[in-house]
């Protein structure tokens, strides 16, 4: 192939992204010239992760956003602690509404389209939150970046395992929750060190860089060829896989795949009934279920109150600790997955969980019975900052990084956007009634909490040992067909 061939290929599948937009000549001279250096398929696919990796970075953000500003939105606007938690959780209320359209607008206009379109409310949302005189403009802000999260949440993990290899689908698609814990990390951390404004204006960054990069990436081929483009299929696959690479055993399994999805097909909830489409519904729903019930996100959240409530001094450092350890974990997975298997990961993750939510739990029950100004009162703290981080270690070893990627795996393209969008709402609604009533459970009482936490977790050794298959090294063509 010459060299102004090769270069006319690789610019096809950068022109489309739903029919929406079309890149400049410019832009087109540059893809043209980057020709060479994309020549091997695995660096075009783990730049297109990286680029749409800002997505879940800004989710994490979002996420941890609350941690480290509690105290100063609380004194600076007036809120009581209720109307704290309120604000805390209209994120996940939003992200609820974002999660309903999600399916439908990735399928409509495409995986890079609707990420565009998920980038400007979080924008505005962050301004909105920024620039709040009151708790008004502060519920509005949160409500809109809640809703374009709630897009991400759903796109990126379907966007990665669409135009990755079987033999990296793994360590790729863990690279969403790894960002995610980037993003509660570098809020944690600039936290320390910024008030609640510029914290906010900050977190208009990662959306402010992938509006512009997804120009940048091809569309995924999988949702080209559904849409019924098999000259954008073809050569967006041959992209991502590099121009030396034959293609044609994989084309030919993704038209298989597809032949029986008619092109933009009304999907009704009836067609859930059948056991090849309710089967694996009903896996992705109670993996994201039990995700959020495990209590992680009011860990996240409330972080710095829980250690403060522990008798943890410098709460706010301790919590930016909590989030570097995060990172590390969830990257350990990003290795393992490919390796250990998703079955294992998530049973080993579980019964971590269970154990070390169990020893938060006995903490502060014992923490309760002491004084605090007995020695026990100190060492009773030390056990629950332990087992909290355990916790968020074990968490991040399976039961963060995999209910996504399971859930984009395993559903079936036919149903893929009306399923995908359940799935991802049945995540937010949990997210949202956690940290709704964390704070206030919390309050309650400590050592109870997260006793709940725990029976959560155990019930999750349970039902991944009984309900979960096996993915690893699979085409999702190979693990749809199975679930039939």
């Amino acid at each position: 192939m010459s060299s102004r061939d090769e270069s006319e290929d690789l610019k096809k599948p950068f022109l489309h992204t739903g029919s929406w937009y079309r890149m400049g000549s410019r832009q087109s001279s540059i893809m043209g010239s980057s020709a060479q250096v994309i020549r091997d398929g695995s660096i075009s696919v783990v730049l297109c992760v990286l680029i749409v990796a800002l997505g879940p970075i800004q989710f994490g953000f979002t996420c941890g956003y609350s941690s480290p500003t509690q105290a100063q939105i609380i004194e600076d606007l007036n809120l009581s602690v209720s109307e704290f938690s309120v604000f805390g959780s209209l994120s996940n209320v939003g992200a609820m509404v974002g999660a309903i359209a999600s399916g439908q607008i990735a399928e409509y206009i495409g995986r890079k389209g609707s990420l565009m379109i998920a980038a400007i409310p979080n924008i505005i949302g962050w301004l909105a939150i920024s620039f709040a005189k009151d708790s008004s403009f502060l519920y509005m802000g949160r409500l809109l970046e809640g809703f374009g999260v709630g897009i991400i949440s759903y796109t990126v993990p379907v966007y990665i395992a669409e135009i990755s290899p079987q033999n990296m689908r793994g360590c790729l698609g863990s690279v969403n929750q790894l960002a995610v814990t980037i993003g509660i990390m570098l809020a944690y951390l600039l936290g320390l060190f910024v008030n609640w404004r510029v914290l906010a204006i900050l977190g208009i960054l990662p959306c402010i860089i992938l509006m512009p990069g997804l120009f940048f990436i091809p569309e995924s081929p999988r949702w080209l060829a559904k849409m019924g483009m098999a000259e954008d299929f073809e050569a967006s696959l041959q992209v991502l896989r590099g121009f030396d690479t034959d293609i044609s055993i994989e084309v030919n399994e993704i038209k298989r795949s597809v032949a029986s999805t008619s092109k933009r097909a009304t999907i009704r909830f009836s067609d859930l009934k059948r056991k090849r489409n309710w089967y694996p519904l009903m896996i992705g729903i109670g993996l994201l279920v039990l995700q959020q019930l495990s209590g992680i996100n009011g860990v996240l959240f409330y972080s710095s109150t829980i250690f403060e409530s522990a008798g943890i001094s410098s709460s706010n450092v301790a919590t930016f600790g909590l989030g570097a350890i995060q990172v590390i974990a969830t990257g350990i997975t990003t290795w393992l997955v490919d390796k250990a298997g998703r079955r294992l990961l998530l049973v080993v993750s579980s019964t971590g969980m269970t154990l070390s939510l169990l020893l938060v739990a006995i903490a502060f029950y014992l923490e309760d019975m002491v004084s605090e100004d007995s020695q026990l009162y100190s060492i009773f703290g030390i056990l629950s900052l332990v087992g909290l981080v355990a916790f968020v270690i074990t968490f991040s070893l399976g039961l963060g990084p995999i209910p996504w990627l399971i859930m984009s795996e395993i559903l079936p393209p036919n149903i893929k956007s009306l399923a995908g969008s359940i799935a991802t709402l049945a995540n937010w609604l949990t997210s949202w009634a956690i940290t709704m009533t964390a704070n206030l459970l919390l309050s309650w009482n400590s050592g109870a909490t997260f006793t709940i936490y725990t029976l959560v977790a155990a019930f999750t050794v349970v039902f991944v040992a009984l309900w979960v298959p096996e993915t690893k090294g699979r085409t999702l063509e190979e693990i749809q067909g199975s679930l039939r």
